[in-house]
């Protein structure tokens, strides 16, 4: 009954971020020619040369990417990512009938970069995605994996960035987009992890050698190996520790959990990292 009800909860929650995410591309970045970057960015490219709604080139572009997805990443992955496709192409369309044309043009960027952001975020937080992009990124790291998946968004949000530009021959528009997907990027990682910099993870599994080789390998983290001792039971236990990238945390649950439904989390903020990846120690007084 619980799953049930998570699972309901998840889908709504889903349903209320596609209408942020709906409003921040239709009533704001659409109307203001401002690309956010990514599919959505590909979508409104398309809809200025072919004019179906922004929307519909949204889900028809996700439909090749899901269907290569659900043979590379497995169907369960995207079950809740091809409904969050669905309903977000559909509440795009709804509000592409209801535009904000703002003059200042920074005030546009912002608010579409926002409300697209509350979107984004939730859906990740219900365990969904948006499709599109998040799809590519897993597809392109399957086969380059010395890539970066931070570099890999970036790289594509560019690109689609300065696609736009290109079309619309304006360089007023293409600094404004950059300035949408620093602002979104930047709200999504504080809605779904806050403000901190970092995860600290206790991991305490019977299971300990694939959650690491796990971890190591599709994620690109460093774990270390603690020895542990029940105090009830008296069994040797490997503690694995490690500290993740505030985005990468969500990621790490999900890898303990396919491994071990019994595993033992301990999960807190850590807001001072020094070493590689993090800050530099010798900078520091």
């Amino acid at each position: 009954m619980q799953d049930n009800g998570k699972k309901i909860r998840d889908y709504i929650l889903i349903t209320v971020a596609s209408v942020f995410y709906g409003m921040g591309i239709s009533m704001f970045l659409d109307p203001g020619n401002i690309s956010p970057g990514g599919i959505t960015g590909v979508a409104m490219i398309f809809n200025r040369i072919i004019p179906f709604q922004t929307g519909t080139w949204y889900f028809l572009i996700n439909i090749p990417i899901l269907i290569i997805g659900s043979w590379k990443l497995g169907l369960k992955f995207l079950i809740k990512t091809i409904y969050a496709v669905f309903i977000t192409s559909l509440f795009v369309n709804i509000f592409a009938h209801y535009p904000i044309f703002l003059e200042d043009l920074l005030i546009t960027s912002l608010a579409g970069g926002i409300l697209l952001a509350i979107g984004i975020g939730l859906i990740f937080k219900a365990g969904g995605a948006t499709g599109g992009t998040d799809i590519i990124v897993r597809l392109l790291r399957l086969r380059f994996r010395h890539l970066k998946a931070g570099f890999l968004l970036m790289c594509l949000d560019i690109i689609v960035v300065a696609a736009t530009g290109l079309l619309l021959q304006n360089l007023n528009l293409t600094l404004y987009a950059l300035i949408t997907v620093f602002v979104s990027d930047k709200t999504v990682d504080y809605i779904i992890y806050g403000g901190d910099e970092a995860k600290l993870f206790y991991i305490i599994t019977d299971n300990h050698s694939k959650i690491v080789n796990r971890l190591m390998s599709e994620l690109e983290i460093g774990c270390t190996l603690l020895k542990g001792k029940g105090a009830w039971t008296g069994n040797q236990k490997e503690v694995i520790l490690a500290v993740v990238q505030k985005r990468v945390g969500p990621l790490v649950e999900t890898i303990v959990k396919q491994e071990d439904m019994n595993a033992f989390i301990i999960e807190s903020n850590a807001s001072e990292i020094y070493g590689e990846g993090y800050k530099n120690l010798s900078l520091q007084e």
